[in-house]
């Protein structure tokens, strides 16, 4: 039977390679709903070539063209953030891809959840921020999460056949980005333009300046800890620039597994609609020769503290990691908008993590309220 297909974010980095992988197997999926923040003119492209069942775009003021463009196709348009929410519990969906940036994922993947649709997550954030929360909603509703992020999706296809052999520790293995080997005094003046230019991967704005400070390793590292139920101390992290071992596993008789590729999110994305299926692609395959060298090396953590901050975050736990997260998607809009500097992200983070008490066990509204104390705590200390 065909898996349908709810892409939540579709017209961003993730979403469009989704619809690419959907595209070359017709035979085993179906889009049933895309849904943007914004991007009308791709949402209705995509809409006219794959026909889903519904559309969402959060901009209720783009409503009325995305409408217009999609009503003699009779697919079902809805607008506005609440309608994320509702739209993922509708009958045919069978997996939720959740591609949204930051925050914004994690209400919708709740929905998605109590609504038992398997989830293929690629918001990083929505555990990150809700982790204990967000992984027991889903013990209790049968509902499974297969990560999306090429690191995560290594360690999972590592423990493949070996669920009942313990994990001695786990390595998410970081490019190291662009600024890889400067010291902090190199960074000072860095420029947005310079920032945006990873060395190895395509990616939307945000992730690629958490990628340029390590805070994208940082947040994979909270997310791996509740995706495999891992102690911190078993989460390492190690540079590796040309992005070919995507992460490893280390068992406790010492053995490792690792799982290698060129950078392509489009083979963990396939994976995780697929799975367990391995489906059959046409991507371009890595050729040893091609590579003579393949480097490890130790983290800069002094340099680049978000990382540090993350494990800060993590070993604290309740709502601290919230904290760390929103902060940080402050920062770095500002840094985008030209209102901070690079090396500030960090030290904007830093300060509001230090200025909250975390709460141990939090609820649900705990983490919103949480979210926007920390997000009005940030802007306020660089904007007054």
């Amino acid at each position: 039977m065909k898996r349908g297909i709810a892409i939540l974010g579709s017209t961003g980095s993730i979403g469009t390679q989704a619809l690419e992988v959907i595209a070359s197997h017709p035979d085993h999926f179906t889009v049933e709903v895309l849904t943007a923040q914004n991007n009308a003119d791709l949402l209705i492209a995509q809409s006219i070539e794959f026909k889903p069942n519904a559309v969402v775009i959060v901009d209720n003021g783009q409503y009325q063209k995305v409408k217009s463009a999609l009503d003699p196709l009779d697919i079902k348009v809805f607008s506005g953030a609440d309608a994320l929410s509702q739209v993922v519990e509708m009958d045919g969906i069978d997996v939720v891809l959740t591609a949204l940036v930051g925050f914004a994922g994690l209400q919708p993947t709740v929905k998605a959840i109590l609504a038992k649709k398997q989830i293929a997550l690629a918001n990083k954030e929505t555990l990150v921020v809700a982790g204990e929360y967000v992984t027991e909603l889903a013990r209790e509703n049968g509902v499974n999460l297969y990560p999306v992020d090429s690191e995560h999706s290594a360690i999972f296809q590592c423990l493949a056949g070996e669920w009942l052999n313990p994990i001695e520790k786990i390595i998410l293995t970081a490019s190291g980005g662009p600024f890889r080997g400067r010291k902090k005094e190199e960074l000072t003046q860095i420029t947005k333009a310079q920032a945006l230019k990873h060395p190895n991967w395509t990616m939307g704005a945000k992730i690629t300046i958490d990628s340029a400070t390590l805070m994208n390793k940082g947040l994979e590292v909270i997310e791996a800890k509740w995706l495999f139920d891992l102690q911190p101390e078993q989460i390492e992290t190690i540079i590796h620039p040309q992005s070919i071992v995507h992460s490893l596993v280390q068992f406790t008789d010492g053995s490792m597994k690792a799982q290698m590729g060129l950078p392509d999110m489009k083979l963990p994305i396939q994976y995780a609609l697929g799975y367990p299926q391995r489906l059959p692609s046409d991507f371009p395959r890595f050729d040893f020769a091609q590579f003579g060298t393949l480097t490890f090396e130790k983290a800069d953590t002094d340099t680049f503290r978000c990382l540090s901050l993350a494990y800060e975050a993590m070993r604290t736990g309740g709502t601290m990691p919230c904290v760390m997260n929103a902060a940080n998607e402050i920062a770095v809009s500002l840094f985008l908008h030209d209102e901070i500097g690079f090396l500030q992200i960090a030290e904007l983070v830093e300060s509001v993590m230090e200025h909250h008490t975390s709460i141990e066990k939090p609820e649900l509204q705990d983490y919103f309220d949480t979210d926007a104390w920390a997000r009005e705590t940030a802007l306020h200390r660089i904007r007054g």
